[in-house]
């Protein structure tokens, strides 16, 4: 794959970050931390979405210019990943300059090229969703999502998104991966077997001013969402001659994998692809729409309704790393589901503190006791018992990879969990805290195959508990974790310094 560029979409500052956007950007940083385990070289990306109706009125109703509300909460969402351990390589602006002066290139461009043209538009607008619907389209004259609409009459410009329905039509059949999962896939298909509009770029500056101007009419601003969806494209270097090759190795020649939400599917996977296809720009390799995190009523986190957990609240409940485990592996990557406090509980005391917890606790206590905290001597495989779980140890990295490429990080972590299980076990079975009495050598053999799993574990779930992850490989005297070491046996030498583990993860108690 070599060249990997993963985008998550930019986000609103309408508002503070929650845990619904945190589950996109925390999923799309495990994906980005796998990658850069695998060898690809990664490029990541995300950031905030400054212009349009919304902002403009947030930033009315704080009284700050639209300019001072962007600059605030931009630092807030950045402050909220750094919290939660976003190893993003670049975090995007829309109110940068160079944005700016790149998408008026790409507008005159299409402008010149025929692709925008000047016309009257009638169509009810929503402010929520910066969006124009038709009237087939309302649903008891509301949007499909039961938001309020306002009839608008005005002079606009007009992408001819129409001109490529065909072409996307043509694209999405022949690459079934284009648009992931499935079911999105086909929701986007039967969307386009509709007829397609030409899409509205602008607004003009009597109604709307927070936006970049069109360089063609100075009276009027870029529709949002045109804006918006340049950012991916130009913070690789499109529109900016300086840096062509740059956008060649990342976009051109590179593997694009854009991650969003489902509620933003038709922008992300027919407005933009179209726009690409007119700039004659090669599109992602892949659009992948995940689900909702649900509140514990099971309706979409929504900061319009208040709806939303707090994120710091979250992390001192359960702690960084495990609040982060808990989003990837209990919500399956394109599924809707809950999160609430039991059931966090739940799956981090089975999981990681009854499971990989005592697992290390147990092994680590045993060598410390029976051997002077040095590692035991590797054991020879003379047990169809050991062989198949040094089989198993080997083989888990290749299937962790399968699963993490096919975008099913919930899946590769379960593998991990079905090769700790096996180890416990073996261990319950094998007890060499017993069997240390009378056969030393035999005991530390054991003990040594339970270490070897810690460290093929600890190394292949890093990306998920980085911080978690990098304790309990110093524990076993692990400083640094290649891929190639994963799918090794025998990485500890005998001898090795191992220190009696502290508790790695405490049981969460649910307040009474």
């Amino acid at each position: 794959m070599s060249h990997f560029y993963l985008t998550t979409p930019i986000y609103y500052v309408n508002d503070k970050p929650h845990l619904g956007t945190a589950y996109s950007t925390i999923n799309a940083d495990v994906l980005a931390r796998y990658h850069r385990l695998f060898g690809d070289t990664v490029k990541f990306l995300t950031g905030t979405d400054e212009h349009g109706q919304k902002v403009q009125q947030a930033a009315e109703k704080r009284g700050l210019t639209p300019q001072a509300h962007c600059d605030e909460l931009s630092a807030a969402f950045q402050e909220v990943w750094r919290r939660l351990n976003i190893d993003y390589d670049i975090f995007f602006r829309t109110t940068a300059p160079f944005h700016k002066a790149a998408v008026q290139n790409i507008l005159q461009e299409l402008f010149a090229k025929g692709e925008i043209y000047p016309d009257t538009y009638e169509g009810w607008y929503c402010v929520s969703d910066e969006t124009f619907y038709t009237e087939k389209e309302l649903v008891n004259g509301k949007t499909p999502g039961g938001k309020d609409v306002t009839k608008v009459t005005e002079k606009n410009y007009f992408f001819r998104m129409s001109k490529y329905q065909k072409a996307l039509i043509e694209h999405i059949e022949k690459n079934p991966g284009f648009i992931r999962p499935e079911n999105r896939r086909n929701e986007v298909l039967g969307f386009l077997r509709q007829p397609l509009a030409d899409l509205c770029i602008s607004r003009p500056k009597a109604r709307l001013s927070w936006g970049i101007e069109i360089p063609f009419d100075k009276d009027y601003v870029n529709y949002v969402w045109f804006d918006a969806l340049l950012n991916y494209t130009n913070a690789v270097g499109l529109g900016q001659p300086a840096r062509a090759t740059e956008f060649k190795e990342w976009w051109s020649d590179g593997y694009v994998c854009h991650m969003l939400g489902k509620d933003i599917l038709v922008h992300h996977a027919i407005y933009w692809p179209t726009m690409l296809m007119a700039m004659g720009v090669k599109l992602p390799d892949v659009i992948f729409a995940h689900g909702w995190v649900l509140n514990r009523d099971n309706e979409k986190m929504s900061k319009s309704k208040g709806s939303v957990m707090n994120t710091d609240e979250m992390v001192k409940f359960v702690g960084l790393d495990p609040l982060r485990y808990f989003l990837v592996r209990e919500i399956h990557l394109g599924n809707d589901g809950p999160v609430a406090h039991e059931l966090i509980a739940s799956r981090v005391n089975s999981d990681l503190a009854n499971n990989l917890g005592n697992l290390l606790s147990r092994t680590t206590n045993l060598i410390d006791k029976f051997f002077g905290g040095k590692a035991p001597a590797s054991p020879t495989p003379n047990d169809d018992r050991v062989r198949r779980l040094i089989d198993r140890a080997v083989s888990t990295a290749p299937l962790v990879r399968s699963a993490i490429e096919d975008f099913q990080p919930s899946a590769a972590i379960d593998h991990v969990i079905q090769l700790l299980n096996d180890t416990n076990k073996f261990l319950e079975e094998k007890a060499p805290w017993k069997t240390a009495k009378t056969d030393l050598a035999g005991a530390g053999a054991d003990l040594y195959i339970a270490l070897e799993i810690l460290r093929i574990a600890g190394g292949l779930l890093s990306p998920v508990m980085p911080e978690k992850m990098s304790a309990l490989l110093a524990t076993i005297g692990i400083d640094e974790t290649r891929w190639s070491d994963l799918t090794t046996w025998g990485v500890i030498a005998k001898g090795a310094p191992v220190r009696k583990a502290e508790p790695l993860f405490p049981r969460i108690e649910l307040p009474p």
